[in-house]
């Protein structure tokens, strides 16, 4: 049962990533669109995310859950040692739905428009910042519980060249996603001209900040070459989502769009992969050379037993409508673009 466990909190993470991710791309690639192209963009925009913007968080949800019930010793170490980037990356999700709705829904249209504007913005850029760089403190080995200062604690094991690093490089991976999902909800050619050229700028964004990620490991003295490249999961998993790349562009030519955006989900995926596949069954690395483990750290055996029975039924339950979610307002914007 805890192999089931591990399974729906892996599934979760990536989930929220390849989905809740796209979301917050939404914002990224509308703030760093000009003025004369922001009004398209915008609309692309919403329709690209309105299936699924509501539903993203219940993937964090999940996930939350399942370390809360699950494995204690992990969440709680995570939400003491972790409080600070955690605590910003909810405020950002709060103030981004919020602005979100409100920019859409607000009965009034005046200034504060674009005072929920800029909060959309600039909280969708944010929040995956954070995200990425509680990712990059887990895997680092950065953080200190032995440490006797506030500074050494709390900050400098998350806010450090590694965990900026990869804090961009998921902002990256964000914009790519919904640079690639909205070409789907693009019908006018213009239009389609400017969302591929938004997503060919954010795919070497993805490049150049996974560089940067590398450098940043090197000098951190993090072995992430090693961790990535040192057996053949990772080989295979790198060298696919980069064959990935050139296919995603040829069936955009050929406007086969479902597949594109399957191909952009799947090398997100394979990269996530490489990145922990060396460190299962660890999940957070310490500096004095200890870990965390989803086997030895996890709850008692008869809770991980009714946990796992409670997330295969709610599974039953969740995932068919949420795919009808996505196949409505799909056929529903196919109908509207008629």
């Amino acid at each position: 049962m805890i192999y089931i466990v591990i399974g729906f909190l892996w599934l979760s993470i990536c989930l929220y990533l390849v989905l809740g991710g796209a979301d917050f791309g939404a914002g990224i690639v509308e703030l760093f669109t000009t003025k004369k192209e922001r009004k398209f963009t915008k609309k692309i925009m919403y329709e690209s995310i309105a299936p699924i913007w509501e539903a993203n968080h219940m993937w964090l949800i999940i996930a939350i859950v399942i370390l809360f019930v699950g494995f204690p010793v992990i969440y709680s170490f995570a939400s003491t040692y972790l409080h600070i980037p955690l605590v910003l990356m909810l405020v950002g999700i709060i103030a981004r739905g919020t602005a979100f709705t409100f920019r859409h829904y607000d009965a009034v249209d005046d200034n504060w428009q674009v005072v929920y504007t800029q909060i959309f913005y600039y909280s969708s850029l944010l929040t995956p910042f954070f995200f990425g760089m509680i990712g990059a403190s887990a895997i680092s080995g950065s953080l200190n519980p032995d440490a006797n200062n506030f500074l050494d604690l709390y900050v400098l094991d998350w806010f450090n060249l590694f965990g900026i690093a990869v804090g961009f490089f998921t902002v990256s991976i964000c914009a790519y996603l919904a640079s690639i999902y909205s070409l789907r909800e693009t019908y006018e050619a213009n239009n389609l001209r400017l969302m591929i050229r938004k997503s060919k700028q954010s795919t070497v964004f993805v490049v150049i900040t996974g560089l940067i990620v590398f450098i940043a490991a090197y000098y951190s003295k993090i072995p992430l070459l090693e961790r990535i490249f040192g057996g053949w999961i990772g080989i295979v998993a790198v060298s696919v989502a980069t064959i990935f790349l050139p296919m995603i562009y040829y069936f955009i030519k050929q406007r086969k769009l479902i597949i594109v955006r399957v191909l952009a989900a799947g090398q997100i995926i394979l990269i996530l992969v490489a990145a922990t596949y060396q460190l299962y069954p660890d999940i957070i690395l310490l500096q004095n050379g200890n870990h965390l483990s989803l086997l030895t750290d996890s709850a008692p055996e008869k809770t991980i037993s009714f946990l796992a029975w409670a997330l295969m039924l709610g599974s039953i339950f969740i995932l068919p409508f949420l795919f009808y979610l996505m196949y409505s307002f799909g056929r529903r914007n196919a109908r509207g673009s008629e």
